[in-house]
């Protein structure tokens, strides 16, 4: 952690959790605390829990939760310093100069010459297309109509034939070898020696949403393999977390982006005056892309190629999209393949009606899957509609599944109340199977609860926890009589030291604070479980009592039992006496805490 814990606190504190989630999803009051479906997991019925009390939120399906920073961090794709950015700058807290780690500052340091080695080789490259030696390659881009404006603005370039250039320019400024391969430009191979990624191509500078290269995109020039070359993965590039254009795209006016499946659409459609389009980077659309979309806009036209694979890719893309809280349409470009032919074809104006005319993805989905079935013939009609039925099934408010229902019903000529009648039939069906598929979940869970030792040992710490976080009225009694290393599971061990910790220092727990101490994203998820964690006691005073009682001996008699053999086996004969008394004195424990 880069920052004083006492800051980091402080900006946690000023931001409520209720509010900065709610602003992403919508929350409704349940109780003592905030439901929804969690934005993590396609789910029907809301298992995303915000507690305000506690500040955390916690999903009962997916087990996902943290805090404030924990929401950011997997929502947005931040890591943690972003996520303390941006919650500062809300709550108007002034941030000081980072505090670097010795190893913090070195992945900081290697980032900052990873991004001034891409600076020269885009520097490099667009010089190479501009000389005697590029003149093919700039022909190519001209035949492809892209003016020379077009050609600066987007940096575009162009790696020689040779295939040690640009490692040759790059060693004369200075740079190592093991730098320039970390880069992903070079390859230093023992027998070969240092050869480039890139040659005799056409290259593609790949920027992030702050306009700093951060890797390259290449298109062969003649005959060769692969076609589109990009850069391997490196310190400062990740496929599935940038899209190309973005940095431009970010900057539009638009209500909406545009997203294509590759650089030349990109490049072809902010030419013609739309510069709201971005593209993946040589990769499906993936979960990261939609959450960086939808850090920008909540509408998405899909302008993908109109050929099979295209609109495989269109289906692929839907429901991500659509789980990361995006609409997404469907653009017709037929009858031609993308945005850049189409263009060329037709131009701008036309290309503008297209954007206009995009069709809800919804239908779009039920107009392909329509293709598999001949409704000339009967009985491939009615699959069909029970197929439809099955489909309507994914809008869970029914007032919008209803409007589907009749505009389906409408388009493919059948009755409303026929459609709908099959619709609830396979609703009941399917709330039947979740409910049988619950049960057994549930029934494995209670038989992988009992069917080890150690799982029941760790879930009587696991309870132990709970009831301390819960019912601070417990400390109390048990402060004299359990400790931290009672709690022999690694995790309960550590969270345990927090907690007792929290109670000496100041009298009370705070979730939100003690999540904040864990790095990894994983232990927040998990202390978030513990802390909402539902202690399920006898309402009965008496079995609450005993309940209590046989929990915390269980717990401080498994940790006697460990020393116990500890003891034995480094002959600690005094170590052994005080076990042994202590093991006595158990009856004696769980009767006063039985008297409570």
């Amino acid at each position: 952690m880069y920052y004083p814990e006492e800051l980091v606190e402080e900006i946690r504190s000023k931001n409520d959790i209720v509010d900065v989630i709610g602003s992403y999803v919508r929350l409704q009051k349940k109780g003592a605390n905030y439901m929804a479906c969690c934005p993590f997991h396609n789910e029907k019925t809301p298992s995303f829990s915000v507690s305000a009390s506690k500040q955390m939120y916690h999903c009962f399906g997916c087990g996902a939760g943290g805090n404030v920073f924990t929401f950011l961090m997997q929502y947005e794709n931040y890591n943690f310093t972003e996520a303390l950015r941006v919650l500062a700058d809300r709550a108007g807290v002034q941030l000081p100069e980072m505090e670097y780690s010795e190893e913090a500052k070195k992945a900081a340091d290697l980032k900052a010459r990873l991004l001034e080695v891409n600076k020269e080789a885009a520097k490099y490259y667009f010089y190479q297309l501009k000389s005697e030696r590029g003149q093919n390659a700039m022909q190519y881009l001209k035949n492809r109509a892209l003016t020379d404006d077009t050609i600066k603005h987007f940096g575009l370039g162009f790696s020689n034939k040779y295939p040690d250039d640009l490692y040759r320019y790059l060693k004369k400024l200075g740079y190592e070898d093991e730098l320039l391969r970390q880069s992903g430009l070079v390859t230093i191979d023992e027998k070969k020696g240092a050869y480039d990624k890139f040659w005799n191509r056409v290259m593609y500078p790949i920027m992030d949403a702050n306009s700093r290269v951060i890797a390259f995109g290449g298109r062969v020039m003649g005959e060769g393999e692969p076609k589109y070359l990009n850069s391997p993965e490196t310190p400062i590039f990740e496929k599935s977390r940038n899209l190309y254009g973005l940095c431009f795209a970010r900057s539009s006016r638009k209500d909406y982006f545009l997203l294509c499946e590759g650089y030349m659409d990109v490049i072809s459609l902010h030419q013609a005056g739309f510069t709201n389009a971005v593209a993946s980077l040589g990769t499906a659309l993936t979960t990261q892309h939609a959450r960086i979309l939808a850090r920008y806009t909540k509408t998405v036209l899909l302008t993908y190629d109109s050929d099979g694979a295209g609109i495989k890719a269109a289906l692929r893309a839907i429901p991500i999209l659509k789980e990361a809280g995006i609409t997404a349409k469907i653009v017709n470009m037929k009858p031609y393949k993308d945005p850049d032919e189409f263009i060329k074809a037709l131009g701008a104006a036309e290309y503008q009606k297209r954007l206009d005319e995009a069709q809800n993805s919804f239908f779009f989905e039920i107009e392909i899957m329509q293709r598999d079935y001949d409704l000339a013939d009967p009985e491939l009609k009615t699959r069909f509609y029970n197929e439809m039925a099955k489909k309507l099934l994914q809008f869970t408010e029914e007032l919008e599944r209803n409007n589907y229902t009749e505009a389906l019903a409408q388009k493919y000529m059948i009755s409303y109340d026929s459609l709908r009648k099959l619709v609830n039939r396979y609703g009941a069906q399917m709330d039947s199977v979740q409910v049988a598929k619950a049960t057994i979940e549930r029934e494995k869970e209670e038989s992988r609860k009992h069917s080890k030792p150690e799982e029941g040992m760790k879930r009587s710490q696991r309870l132990l926890l709970t009831r301390l976080i819960e019912e601070p009225e417990t400390f109390a009694k048990i402060k004299d009589i359990v400790e931290p290393s009672d709690f022999t599971e690694a995790f309960y061990n550590t969270v345990a030291k927090m907690v007792f910790e929290e109670y000496d220092k100041n009298g009370s727990v705070n979730p939100a604070r003690i999540i904040n101490r864990f790095e990894d994203q994983a232990e927040q998820s998990e202390a978030a479980k513990l802390f909402s964690t539902k202690i399920m006691t006898p309402m009965d005073e008496v079995q609450r009592r005993k309940e209590f009682a046989d929990t915390v001996v269980r717990v401080k008699k498994n940790s006697l039992e460990l020393q116990y053999q500890k003891a034995v086996e480094d002959n600690d004969f005094v170590g052994l006496q005080s076990i042994m008394e202590k093991q006595k004195g158990l009856d004696r424990l769980h009767s006063s805490l039985n008297l409570g």
